[in-house]
Formats: structure tokens, sequence, C-alpha cells
């Protein structure tokens, strides 16, 4: 798939999406390298008590989703400024599910690890999520990523490593797919005090996704969540890289 990085190309390209561009100036864009896709199904009344209201739980077939998700974050920078010290380039580990407020479908964090303590800090204020900070490290070996993490946030441990690989060409996820439903997300959401859901939109070109071949040598994030994953392989997708344009959060009502 040909990689185009231009802004105004990247907006001029939205069919893919399950509702439109929000209509208002992107502040944030990122570029997103090495990311591996880690879903399993899940027990969607467990989740249930995991996700806040009001958000509802987004299943494919009657099954809920979890991903854990490591990647490479550069190039963050807000809209016509140069980017900042320490906050522009980082690891990240997130682990996601998939909700729905109000018919638009989008994507809750129960955790995102990142290696840089100002990121942690300006997204926890700037977008309510909830970031942690990290030890981590992450090495390219030909076409193989080995990936680490151990949380270093006061009250919480988690650990990952693995090593993973891409399989196969890139492609765009077809329509009505498993992979569509898991990586087709144009927005996330955070749930604030009195329960009131706000929503970030993003926007980016169709995923490059490509198989992937993982070996997880440890992988506690879920756990932290006090999700319990099963004991199977997961479906796994990797994408090499991806821009991302991002909007400020607002109230979902």
């Amino acid at each position: 798939m040909e990689v185009i990085t231009d802004t105004d190309e990247i907006l001029r390209h939205s069919s893919h999406r399950p509702f439109p561009i929000a209509d208002r100036p992107w502040r944030m864009q990122q570029e997103w390298h090495d990311l591996l896709f880690a879903h399993w199904p899940v027990d969607a009344n467990h989740l249930r008590g995991l996700v806040p209201e009001p958000l509802e739980l987004d299943l494919y077939n009657g099954e809920a989703w979890v991903a854990v998700t490591p990647m490479y974050i550069s190039g963050l920078t807000l809209r016509g400024m140069p980017p900042f010290p320490n906050i522009s380039q980082f690891l990240e580990l997130n682990v996601r599910t998939y909700v729905r407020h109000r018919g638009i479908p989008g994507v809750f964090f129960f955790s995102l690890d990142a290696e840089s303590f100002p990121a942690v800090l300006g997204a926890r204020a700037g977008y309510l999520l909830p970031y942690l900070h990290a030890r981590m490290a992450a090495r390219r070996e030909r076409h193989r990523v080995i990936f680490s993490s151990s949380r270093k946030h006061r009250g919480s441990t988690a650990e990952f490593e693995a090593t993973y690989a891409p399989v196969g060409d890139p492609l765009p996820p077809a329509e009505g797919t498993r992979e569509q439903f898991l990586t087709n997300r144009y927005c996330l959401y955070t749930v604030g005090r009195g329960g009131r859901a706000y929503r970030g939109h993003i926007h980016h070109l169709p995923w490059p996704l490509q198989g992937a071949q993982a070996e997880m040598r440890r992988n506690t994030m879920a756990a932290a969540a006090g999700i319990e994953l099963p004991d199977a392989q997961p479906l796994l997708h990797f994408s090499r890289y991806i821009k991302v344009l991002v909007w400020p959060l607002r109230a979902a009502d």
C-alpha cells in the first residue's frame, strides 16, 4: 500500500470511515510505527462491569474483544507548533476494548503505558486517559520487533515482553470482516466525573494490515485491569506505519 503523509491528502480520504470526519480543526498529529494488534475474545458480562456507563459494549457476533497493542509513536506535534522535547516520540502499550455511544463506535482504554512521563501527564490532563508511566524498550531486528515494558506507576504493576513480526502483504481490512470491526475505529471514549462521556475524534487512512506472528514471553497487561484473557492464541495483526490526526476531547452528549 502507498504511504501517504500529507495531511490534506489524508483528510481527502474518508469513505472508509463509519461516520464523518469531525467538522472542526484537528489539534494534534502523530505517526504510529510497528504496531501489533493482539486480540482476544472475552466474556461480555464480565467486561460490562469494567466499562463505565453510559458507554455500551460493541460486540462482534455476540463477543466482546480486548486488545493489547504495543507501538512506537513519533512526530507528535500540536497543530502549528514544533515538536516538544521528550514528548514527540515514545513507546506506548495500551489495553483496549470496543464501545459505542449514541450510535458512534469507538475505543475505550483500560490503560495506556508510556515511557515518556511528560506525555503521561499531558494525556491525563488533556484527554482524561488512564496513562501510566513505564520502563520500556523496543528494537527492530530485520523484520522482527522486540518489545518490553514494565510499569513504574505507583500502586500498579504490569509487564509485557514479546517478539513479533508481520506476515504477508499489507492490505486494508475488507468490508464487513472481523478485522474491520476491530480496527476501523475513529474515536476514543472516556468517562469523567459525574458519569459524563467524552469523545476524542481521530482520522487516518485505512489500516495497512498484515497478519502477524508473536511470541509473548510475559503479558500481565489485561490482568492488571481485572481482565482474564482466555488461554488461547490471540488474533494477530501488524501495521508498520500510519499517520494519525487527533481532535480535542469534547463532551459526547
